[in-house]
């Protein structure tokens, strides 16, 4: 079987120097004109910034199967000749980094998996090797192996097997003045079956390395396939159609086509699927054939003799020229490379752009640094100036700048964050609320005066609330009489019959208004839960997590908890005078009892004159005159008088209790938006993280505050340098686009 090259544990060198790679046929010259490397050479100043793991940037990944052949491709795409062994395969994700400078160099790294703890980064990220010759590449390898744990046996377990595969990348930089502008890629071949040397662990091992590299939506996948065995059984090609169904961005390349006999039905096969008839792919195939084991001693010269020869003299040689052969393959390559990074440049200058203004938030939500007590209070006074003036606008209903117009709720739910910060909008809606609650759900009954039924109309009633109010009992005239007439009873004095103890408008009142304590602390927690969780938001969107956390915890938690405490014992102190017997000099009570008797005395007099009122018609039948019996109005309108001096009190009671009801209700609405809510909760609530106590504190107290964990200025450090990264990029498509 013909093995693929790919770096190795076993050190079996190719006998082929630097010097003949560089004194070669200058084909890799060919993959690009001079207008194409114009173009790449802006994407390889952008890889340079170091950018690969932070966005998606145009490479060329060689993926398919183990033992497909995909390291002899990227060797004669390269000619970097890699250590060959027929029995071993690929350990881990190799890129060749080709580089234009003026003078020739390589220089061998490997780059951890951002997964390993960070002394393990630190330590591998140390490997760095410099050769003039590629002799000198198999024992590097064989140490960057070392250096990534492939074949080490882990001490602690003494039945695991060695790891086969890494996660880290060889990263092979490849410099000269003939090199052009190109990253390529190859990761290990996909494994379909367990062996001795490789574990279930590693097969998905490698399954995650393919998936990762032909998922970049910026990659041209070579998806390559050996003739040697039938491709429906070679994963790579369902894999690269999942992640690319329309084959926009995948160029099949089919590999050891001198393995199927002349003239047979595999050979057919293979010619019928490079001619793009089975599996389509938009950038269709390519064949090329690679050394075989018996021929690992022949020059990069060579090769291309014996390639040619072949594509002549089998039936391979009725697929078009430009189809078959490394150089072809080289031709189409750096016509897909600069069309493809073309097409991506503003796309790619586009993401670059968001992802810096992202990494620029989310280092400014970060906020300064914070080493020392003086910087620490330095920062704290910065931050109590801007979340002062941020709530005391609020507070005043002055919704002006971005913070109060990001995100805003159409629905104006006052859970929502955006609607918490306008505040004082907030406040004022709940407080509408309260009182809407108090006048249509804080009577006990709901009382129709002139209707013996529960069914009166609206018009007809003399209620405290709407009608669609469930909350209160309805009560009919007889059965509200009926209730008063029992608290005259119990608080019966001296008083002439047909007089009520004046204090029995107190009893009445207390019972018909014993809603009003409960609804009035529900106001006040909501409202202090509303301006709580705003300046929670307002610290959330100012600081890190770990400063709000112990700013909230220190100082601000505790002062809440400490307004919440007032205000609920100042409506305590308003409940109490509630219980005293209702004072007022509100001359709208005796202005409503007057209203409401006249209404009465009118309304039946009204009655009593359309009853004794006739009318006289002519003979056509129209009407002459309207006579009124005056006499049967008085005497209809003394009979109504009810000589029942209990039932006179208990109306006259009613006529009172009316009244001083609306009045008290006014007044307890106002007394507590204002004394309570006002006075308690919302006024001051910017001082309570302001610059003047920021300013009381000591460097020890501010550091403890404000003092940046270590994960932050590590997490600092990584946005700083990929702010720097990005900015580079940012810079190089300014000078270039």
């Amino acid at each position: 079987m013909s093995g693929e090259s790919s770096p190795l544990s076993d050190n079996t060198p190719m006998d082929s120097p630097m010097s003949e790679a560089v004194d070669s046929p200058s084909s890799l010259a060919e993959l690009q004109t001079e207008e194409q490397r114009k173009v790449l050479d802006t994407i390889a100043r952008v890889r340079k910034c170091g950018l690969e793991g932070t966005i998606s940037l145009p490479q060329i990944v060689v993926c398919g199967d183990q033992s497909a052949g995909k390291s002899s491709v990227l060797e004669a795409l390269t000619e970097i000749p890699f250590p060959r062994n027929d029995l071993l395969c690929t350990r881990y994700a190799t890129e060749i980094m080709l580089r234009n400078a003026a003078e020739d160099s390589i220089t061998i790294r490997v780059i951890p998996d951002s997964n390993r703890p960070s002394a393990e980064q630190a330590s591998i990220k140390l490997f760095e090797k410099s050769i003039t010759n590629f002799d000198d590449l198999p024992t590097i390898m064989d140490d960057a192996m070392a250096i990534m744990g492939i074949g080490v046996l882990d001490a602690t377990d003494g039945n695991a097997k060695p790891p086969a595969f890494a996660r880290d990348v060889l990263s092979v930089e490849y410099a000269g003045p003939d090199r052009p502008q190109l990253t390529l890629v190859d990761i290990p071949g996909l494994i379909g079956a367990e062996t001795k040397a490789t574990t279930k662990m590693d097969i998905t091992l490698v399954a995650e390395i393919t998936n990762h590299y032909i998922k970049q939506p910026r990659t041209i996948c070579l998806a390559v396939v050996s003739a040697g065995t039938d491709y429906a059984n070679q994963s790579i090609l369902d894999r690269v159609r999942e992640v690319d169904p329309e084959g926009e961005r995948t160029l099949g390349v089919i590999t050891k086509p001198d393995l199927p006999d002349d003239g047979s039905g595999h050979q057919a096969g293979y010619i019928d699927l490079a001619k793009n008839r089975d599996i389509f792919f938009k950038l269709g195939w390519h064949v090329v054939k690679n050394r075989a084991w018996k021929e690992k001693d022949a020059t990069l010269t060579e090769r291309k003799m014996a390639e040619d020869t072949f594509f002549r003299t089998t039936n391979w040689r009725e697929l078009p020229k430009e189809c078959v052969g490394i150089d072809a393959l080289r031709r189409r390559l750096s016509i897909l490379l600069f069309e493809h990074v073309k097409k991506e440049l503003p796309s790619l200058r586009e993401e670059l752009e968001d992802k810096l203004v992202e990494t620029q938030g989310q280092l400014e939500q970060l906020g300064d640094p914070r080493s020392s007590g003086e910087e620490c209070k330095t920062y704290l006074s910065g931050l109590s100036l801007e979340v002062w003036q941020t709530c005391r606008a609020a507070i005043d209903g002055h919704y002006e700048g971005g913070y109060f117009h990001h995100d805003v709720d159409p629905q104006f739910s006052i859970t929502s964050p955006s609607t918490l910060r306008r505040t004082r909008a907030v406040i004022q809606l709940l407080n509408s609320k309260f009182a809407e609650d108090i006048r249509l759900k804080g009577h006990k009954y709901q009382i129709h005066m002139d209707s013996g039924n529960d069914d009166a109309s609206p018009a007809e009633s003399m209620s405290f609330g709407s009608k669609l109010s469930a909350s209160p009992k309805k009560l009919n005239k007889q059965a509200a009489l009926d209730w008063v007439r029992d608290v005259l009873v119990r608080t019966r004095g001296k008083e002439l019959i047909g007089n009520f103890n004046p204090l029995v408008i107190g009893d009445l009142f207390w019972e018909l208004s014993e809603k009003w304590d409960r609804l009035a602390h529900t106001h006040v927690d909501q409202v202090a839960t509303a301006c709580q969780n705003f300046l929670k938001n307002l610290l959330t969107d100012k600081c890190p997590e770990d400063v709000e956390r112990r700013i909230w915890n220190t100082k601000i938690a505790d002062e809440l908890k400490k307004r919440h405490a007032a205000a609920r014992a100042e409506l305590k102190l308003i409940m109490n005078d509630h219980k005293n017997y209702p004072i007022n000099y509100n001359h709208y009570y005796t202005d409503t009892i007057t209203k409401r008797r006249q209404d009465r005395q009118q309304k039946e007099l009204t009655k009593h004159i359309e009853d004794a009122t006739t009318q006289d018609y002519n003979k056509q039948g129209f009407q002459v005159v309207s006579k009124i019996n005056v006499e049967q109005v008085v005497t209809a309108y003394n009979k109504k008088v009810d000589p029942n001096m209990d039932n006179f009190s208990c109306e006259e009671a009613l006529d009172c209790l009316f009244s001083i009801y609306k009045v008290e209700q006014k007044t307890f609405v106002a007394n507590v938006t204002v004394q309570v809510v006002e006075r308690h909760i919302v006024h001051g609530l910017e001082t309570i993280f302001d610059p003047l106590y920021v300013n009381c504190l000591t460097p020890t107290q501010a550091e403890m505050l404000a003092s940046e964990p270590a994960a932050s200025k590590r997490l600092r450090e990584r946005l700083t340098d990929q702010i720097r990264k990005l900015d580079e990029g940012s810079e190089i498509f300014r000078n270039v686009l």
